[in-house]
């Protein structure tokens, strides 16, 4: 454990809080050194783990997908050329499954999607401690900070600041679509006449508010939630071998933290994959359904 002299409790906290760079009670801005500090900067605060980490895999999505194409040929492929061909027929084969109009960027953003989000959520995958200890050192070492204070959540979609951020940009296309193609007068009358016509304008009103606004809260909750509680579950793990006492119930314990550690991650490559990949089909259908000339 990367704390030894926390708590059970402290060290689960100090897991589960973001480096927060925003405006502190003293009326200066920095980081926080802790979550009530975080909590009292407000909305206009910046999770600095969430957004390096996440620009950082989207880097390398663009960087390996595009050398990948810049040196593909017709002879026999590279192993990258051959992975990254697997991917795109896999994103081509949803899309035509599940999109029924056409647009050219549907298969690009459902690519996007899948691959960010996948990379993402892989990174639950690497020892809980690791990358904390090294933000913890270079927070010591080059900004002079306290250790205890430097805070590093390795798994953007643990953050619901990302995972609201992705399905808020989702739903502005959705609406973007459905007034491009039914125009703004289809696309109220979508809300106010559906589904018992205009004699029930008042519950038409909540019923398609709702579903609408249902879309991406649903889709942002659901990666959260699932990728939250991944976490917790590995640093409940973590927790199981923290005693440096030698004795044969420590030893035990330890034995089944690595056992435990192994069939949770072999069972997490499954969640993973399939949180990203239900996050893309969604986008795919709602944006069919913005497509759709009477939904």
């Amino acid at each position: 454990m990367s704390g030894e002299t926390l708590t059970s409790a402290e060290y689960i906290k100090h897991h589960l809080q973001n480096l927060t760079y925003g405006k502190l009670p003293d009326g200066s801005w920095g980081v926080a050194h802790s979550a009530q500090e975080a909590k009292e900067m407000g909305f206009w605060a910046l999770n600095l783990d969430t957004t390096l980490i996440a620009f950082l895999l989207g880097a390398v999505f663009l960087f390996y997908f595009a050398r990948a194409a810049q040196k593909a040929s017709a002879g026999v492929p590279s192993g990258l050329q051959n992975f990254v061909e697997w991917v795109v027929e896999f994103i081509d084969t949803s899309v035509r499954g599940s999109f029924t109009a056409r647009n050219d960027m549907v298969a690009p953003l459902a690519l996007t999607i899948f691959a960010w989000i996948l990379l993402m959520n892989l990174m639950d995958l690497i020892p809980i401690d690791y990358l904390p200890q090294v933000a913890a050192m270079v927070g010591a070492n080059v900004f002079g900070m306290d250790p205890h204070h430097v805070f590093f959540k390795v798994v953007p979609t643990t953050d619901p600041n990302a995972t609201f951020g992705m399905s808020i940009a989702v739903f502005v296309l959705v609406v973007y679509y459905s007034i491009k193609i039914k125009g703004l007068g289809g696309f109220v009358g979508e809300l106010t006449l559906q589904p018992f016509g205009k004699f029930g304008l008042p519950a038409n009103i909540f019923l398609e508010g709702v579903n609408l606004i249902a879309k991406p809260v649903s889709l942002a909750l659901r990666l959260f939630g699932n990728m939250y509680a991944g976490e917790m579950i590995f640093i409940l793990i973590a927790i199981m071998g923290a005693s440096a006492s030698v004795t044969l119930g420590s030893s035990v314990l330890f034995g089944s933290q690595i056992v435990l550690s192994l069939g949770w991650a072999i069972f997490h490559i499954l969640i993973v994959t399939l949180q990203a990949f239900i996050f893309m089909t969604l986008t795919i259908v709602y944006m069919d359904m913005a497509h759709q000339e009477h939904h």
